[in-house]
């Protein structure tokens, strides 16, 4: 098993190390529709992924109301995705090109490190944020105290340290090797123990990284999917707004529980889908990397067809690069962050957020009395599509501004076996 970027060449040609003094036949360099479609497909991808993942840093950096616990996760998991996008894609272009490992020792070893942190630090980032939807969702008044943001960057902190310790083991399982060809010598990027004494570390990592957190994430949705699509909560604005109009104007109080509870059902059922849709697509776009490596630790000779180990490669990068594609196509306030940081720069993405105050004054005193309002003002802007001064009578929104919350509170290596 070899890292991302560099396949094994020794079993790629089908022969095994060669004795002192002799060669392992005749080398022969890619053929140059493969350089052509690698280097185009490769630089494409990765440079699209990387442009898209730093924007999501940034956007959620520079204005205020995207600091919320979910987008911190997804934060942490652009991070891990670009770790991958630099450590395994780009010197996959280099190898497309010599057909060698051109990076020295020190390269070997980093860049192998860097890409299992990253692949590792995904996989933790996704299984975070689903059990953070869960709690959110599922028991909404332990999330006031479990769900806020000191406490998510306090698990992504855990998450990178944890992941950064564990990996830590790829730098005594990778090296540097010298292949000697009749007609060529070239270096290698690969591991230093033999295919069996590797296994039991694959499967380890294949387990703990791809198996369990998929399975987690199968049960949690399901129980989300219950609460928000099977028993919903009550949904139709109308009638929420003539409710609220008809409250405040005898009672002066902003109560408006339909209206707040309708806009929240909706919000959570988008961000939900949403996040469901980059743990799918991290299911369908590892699994042929992960099958492969799984099918060629039972046989005798590795299935390594080059054509083949791009695809499985390019799938593991569109995974790392696709997920700003998501936020932008299913999140109305991602969009509009990336439009404005497109058009105006990091330093005029903040904006004000009063527009949701009066809902998660509301919220916060009808369902906790007061207590904790990090967990509430999070669902409030996690995605709200329209505007919610449109239910607030008049009168309302001016007093509200001056409450105390008015701020709310701001994630070819295994192809050998």
């Amino acid at each position: 098993m070899a890292n991302l970027t560099m396949v094994d060449m020794t079993a790629e040609n089908g022969t095994s190390p060669a004795p002192d003094n002799q060669t392992l036949g005749v080398w022969t360099d890619y053929t140059v529709e493969y350089k052509v479609a690698s280097v185009f497909l490769v630089t494409l991808i990765c440079g699209l992924g990387i442009v898209g993942n730093v924007m999501v840093i940034l956007v959620v950096l520079t204005t205020k109301h995207m600091r919320t616990p979910t987008n911190c996760y997804l934060v942490s998991l652009a991070v891990a995705d670009l770790m991958v996008l630099t450590a395994a894609g780009l010197p996959n272009i280099t190898d497309a090109l010599h057909g060698q490992w051109v990076y020295g020792y020190a390269g070997c070893l980093g860049i192998t490190y860097f890409q299992y942190l990253g692949i590792n630090a995904s996989s933790c980032s996704i299984t975070a944020f689903t059990v953070e939807r869960y709690i959110a969702i599922c028991h909404p008044i332990r999330a006031q105290f479990l769900c806020t943001l000191s406490r998510a960057k306090k698990i992504i902190l855990l998450v990178w340290t944890l992941t950064s310790a564990y990996c830590v083991m790829w730098l005594f399982l990778a090296d540097t090797k010298t292949l000697a060809y009749d007609n060529v010598v070239l270096l290698s990027c690969a591991y230093k123990v033999s295919r069996s004494y590797y296994l039991p570390v694959y499967f380890t990592d294949f387990a703990a990284f791809y198996v369990l957190p998929l399975m987690l994430a199968t049960v949690l949705y399901g129980l989300i999917a219950r609460i928000l699509f099977v028993n919903p909560l009550p949904a139709d604005p109308q009638g929420g707004t003539k409710k609220w109009k008809k409250e405040t104007s005898q009672g002066g109080r902003m109560i408006g529980t339909c209206s707040s509870s309708s806009t929240t059902a909706a919000s959570r059922r988008q961000v939900t889908k949403m996040l469901a849709v980059v743990v799918v697509l991290f299911a369908l776009l590892w699994m042929p990397y992960r099958t492969l490596v799984v099918v060629n630790s039972f046989l005798d000779k590795a299935y390594l067809d080059t054509w083949f180990l791009l695809f499985c490669r390019l799938c593991i990068y569109l995974n790392s690069a696709i997920n700003p594609v998501i936020y932008n196509a299913m999140s109305q306030k991602f969009r509009a962050a990336f439009k404005k940081l497109c058009h105006y720069g990091p330093q005029h993405m903040e904006k004000p957020a009063s527009y949701s105050v009066a809902l998660t004054y509301s919220v916060i005193k009808e369902t906790s009395n007061g207590e904790s309002p990090d967990h509430f003002t999070t669902e409030m802007d996690e995605e709200l599509n329209t505007p919610t001064d449109r239910y607030l009578p008049a009168g309302i929104l001016p007093s509200a501004k001056k409450m105390p919350f008015a701020e709310p509170s701001p994630s070819g290596s295994d192809v050998k076996a």
